[in-house]
């Protein structure tokens, strides 16, 4: 807080919220105290904005509202009308959190492809067992000549590319705004990451038919929205074993629902949303946001401006 207190001009007033706030996903709730400090201000900053707050700092004709920062990398939960028809900026930290993510993205590729998902199973039960590893046909092998196929080519799948190429693997990858055929990616994904953001295009665009089109032993990894992923269809294709397993850190109801069978299946490595954890996420942060603050005390253009109608 004190160097972001120090990035604004002294006649500039900075009222810090202290009361509870949610971290997950697009933001929580709004605060009373939250709400008292949005009427008459110019800028805010914070995990994404929930509509009663929007409307508590536009309420006065004169609003003087102009930038929203979320300290989110998804913003679907800031998008209500009421943002996505006003002239204020919206801005996400998209990016922040990319090297943390690439990096769990590549753990868990290792994780199935090296077979630590036998290992861990086999110790929970004290079994010494290198069948799952010697046998022949075994899905053990090497993520080097794989094809990794990327849906979602921002800042999270730019940096899964990087390593997943140092690595030896072979990348296709599709964005909105163009790159491979998602039907010509799907045959050919040894591995498959979503790495989308929420909106209306990308919502149940992964689901049965989609998966059925990956090659049989395929790995299926989600770091993105749970929206993109019918869950239903991917645990019912699980139980068969055509695929190798998945690896999900985002789910469409979160936490979790204790009675999904992807909380049981043995072939599915289930993460809390913590994919993006990094003791270096609030250094990247606060470097964004003091960038932007000089940026918008400037006259410049900002870094991460959501296209509000794009959804990200």
């Amino acid at each position: 807080m004190e160097e972001i207190r120090g990035a604004i001009p002294a006649d500039w007033e900075m009222d810090v919220v202290a009361a509870p706030a949610d971290g997950q996903g697009d933001g929580g709730d709004a605060s009373p105290e939250a709400l008292h400090a949005v009427q008459g201000a110019e800028v805010y900053i914070g995990f994404g904005m929930p509509q009663e707050l929007f409307l508590a700092a536009t309420a006065e004709a004169d609003s003087r509202l102009r930038w929203v920062h979320s300290a989110s990398a998804g913003v679907g939960g800031s998008l209500y009308p009421e943002m996505r028809d006003s002239d204020v900026v919206l801005t996400n930290s998209a990016g922040v959190y990319a090297p943390a993510i690439a990096e769990t993205v590549i753990a868990i590729l290792f994780y199935f492809a090296r077979g630590l998902d036998f290992a861990v199973h086999a110790q929970t039960e004290r079994r010494w067992d290198k069948a799952p590893f010697d046998d022949p046909g075994s899905p053990v092998g090497e993520l080097g000549g794989a094809t990794l196929g990327i849906i979602g080519f921002g800042g999270i799948g730019r940096e899964v590319a990087r390593r997943a190429k140092a690595l030896g693997m072979r990348v296709l990858a599709l964005r909105r705004t163009g790159g491979v055929p998602l039907e010509e990616i799907l045959p050919q994904s040894s591995y498959l990451l979503l790495a989308l953001p929420d909106t209306p295009e990308t919502r149940g665009l992964v689901g049965a038919r989609e998966l059925g089109l990956l090659p049989p032993g395929a790995v299926v990894v989600n770091v993105g929205r749970g929206s993109a992923l019918d869950e239903a269809a991917l645990a019912r294709v699980l139980q068969t074993e055509k695929l190798r397993g998945a690896g999900l850190d985002v789910f469409a109801r979160e936490p979790l629902p204790p009675e999904s069978p992807l909380w049981t299946l043995p072939n599915v490595l289930v993460l809390p949303h913590v994919s993006g954890a990094s003791p270096h996420f609030w250094r990247r942060q606060v470097d964004l946001v003091r960038e932007n603050l000089g940026r918008y005390l400037a006259g410049r253009p900002l870094r991460n401006v959501v296209d509000k109608r794009a959804g990200y």
